[in-house]
This record gives C-alpha cells, structure tokens and sequence, in this order.
C-alpha cells in the first residue's frame, strides 16, 4: 500500500508552456510575499491591501489566507506543533505553484515556527520569497483581539496558542518589517505601498 511519503513510479510531466512564457503573459514575475506575525498583528490586513494595491496597478495576485485555508485545504489539520508544521508546508507548496504560474502569492499565516518557513524558503529560489514580518507588540494584538481568541487563551480555554503558551519565533533576516512608528501603527495603504514599493525595486512589477 503506498502513502504520501512514498510514493512510487511517478515521473515529472513538463509542460510546452513555462514560467517564462506565462509571466510574459502577466507581465510580471511570479514570487511569494509570506506575510507572518501574531495572531491580530495586521497580517490579513496587509494582506488584503496588498492584493487590491497590485490589481489597481493590472497585476495578478491571489491572497492565501491561514483561517481561509482551514475551512477547505488544511480543515483536517489542528494547531498541535506538528499540524501547525503541515499546514505551513501545504500552503508553502501551494503558494509555490500560484508563484510558478506567474502570481503575487500572498500568504498571510502566523506561522510560529522559523524552520518552517525556512522550508517554504526553500521551496523558491531565494529572491522569489519575499518575508514580511508584523513587528507589532503582543500587548497592541491582544488589545484588538477582534476574535477573542486572545481572551480564550488567557482564560485557557485555548491551549498553544501563540504569545501565551506556545512561542513565537521572530524572523532573523525578513526582508521587510513592518512595525509602530512613535507607537503608531501604519495604515493599511502605507504598508501596501511599502511592499509594492519592494516588489517594484527587485524588478518583479514587469518583465524586461
């Protein structure tokens, strides 16, 4: 019987129509902009903006939302370290695809846990992941709490959650952060514009 992990006399199928071809098409480079940080931090914020900036500007993308997802493609997963790492690859594999078909593929997951996305990392030539850290303080997340898992979790009717009694992981070498500036938080179109902003310096927005 074979299962996931070995899986045999499967072969490669290329196809005549490549990742060049399509992001000539596009008229943008595929990538994927992975967007973590506590839970409340802004992530689906940015998120969102992010994809509305890119369309107004007639570019593709397509938002991989970490709730989203746990409604179809990783429902069968809990938050236990290990789900959270299968879940993490799943979206890493799928956001490697939408990439590959010349999309912005924004991921926006909290994703604790570095060595995790160290793999979705390596899913991509290095430059073709782009990680955006929500530096905000656990105080300001708690304070929006607009799911009332914050509150759950303290009461600890939730168990692992992260900033209370599970880690998170601060990214080491993001390429952007996004945090407070003289305690105030940027709004939506301000940190939108700074990943554009990137995405446009790197030479992702066309196709020379």
């Amino acid at each position: 019987m074979s299962t996931l992990n070995n899986s045999t006399n499967i072969f490669w199928q290329e196809c005549q129509v490549g990742k060049v071809d399509r992001q000539k098409l596009l008229n943008q480079k595929g990538c994927v902009v992975w967007i973590t940080g506590l839970s409340g931090s802004g992530k689906s914020t940015l998120a969102y903006s992010l994809s509305r900036e890119l369309y107004s500007r007639g570019k593709l993308s397509y938002v991989l939302d970490g709730d989203n997802l746990r409604h179809g493609l990783n429902k069968d997963l809990g938050f236990k370290a290990e789900d959270r790492a299968e879940n993490i690859r799943r979206v890493g594999e799928v956001a490697k695809l939408f990439a590959d078909a010349g999309l912005f593929s924004i991921a926006s997951l909290i994703s604790p846990y570095k060595k995790d996305r160290d793999a979705c990392r390596a899913l991509l030539p290095d430059a073709n992941f782009i990680e955006v850290f929500m530096n905000m303080p656990l105080e300001l997340c708690e304070s929006r709490d607009a799911k009332g898992l914050y509150k759950l979790a303290r009461a600890g009717k939730i168990k692992g959650f992260t900033g209370i009694d599970d880690p998170y992981e601060r990214p080491e070498n993001c390429e952007i952060e996004i945090g407070q500036e003289n305690g105030v938080c940027p709004m939506p179109a301000a940190m939108a514009g700074r990943v554009v902003s990137y995405l446009e310096e790197k030479g992702f927005l066309q196709v020379q």
